[in-house]
């Protein structure tokens, strides 16, 4: 039941990574790349966040570092650059249910002008969730970012084919 868990939890991100990388329009041998680091990104944090009990940042850290660095393996072997590959693969990690629910609380504590105690609870909510989706879209961020930092050179010849790509 547990790899029923995961696979499904990869496989639906990688659909979503699919649907993402096409509103982009990149050439056709990226969908499959595209599709396996959203995979093993979304299943990798699935699993940490699961079965491991790490906390959804530092989950979301370690998947996108794993989307980037497997962004440079891939993007080699297809000659793609690296933001073909993990921008897309990324968007299904976005935070959506934080952000959601940021909106949700900001929009009840407007309504609730007469009430403090649900102001303050809403209040609460709202800032609770903004520093969980803020904290998590600046690590997907950080974690794409790393393997450009560290690689630079590699990371800009992917798609040349010239000794710096070798």
């Amino acid at each position: 039941m547990i790899a029923l868990d995961i696979l499904s939890d990869g496989f639906f991100a990688a659909i979503a990574a699919i649907g993402f990388g096409a509103i982009s329009d990149p050439p056709l041998k990226a969908f499959r790349p595209i599709a396996i680091l959203a995979a093993i990104g979304h299943a990798c944090r699935f699993c940490l966040m699961t079965y491991g009990g790490v906390e959804i940042a530092a989950a979301t850290l370690f998947a996108s570092l794993l989307c980037g660095f497997g962004s440079l393996l891939l993007g080699k072997r297809q000659r793609l650059p690296m933001t073909v590959l993990y921008v897309p693969a990324l968007l299904p990690m976005v935070p959506g249910k934080y952000a959601y629910n940021m909106i949700f609380a900001q929009i009840m504590y407007l309504h609730s002008i007469d009430d403090p105690s649900a102001r303050a609870l809403y209040m609460d909510t709202f800032f609770s969730q903004s520093m969980t989706a803020i904290t998590v879209v600046f690590m997907l961020a950080l974690g794409a970012m790393i393997p450009m930092l560290l690689f630079p050179n590699y990371a800009y010849a992917l798609t040349r084919s010239n000794k710096l790509s070798r």
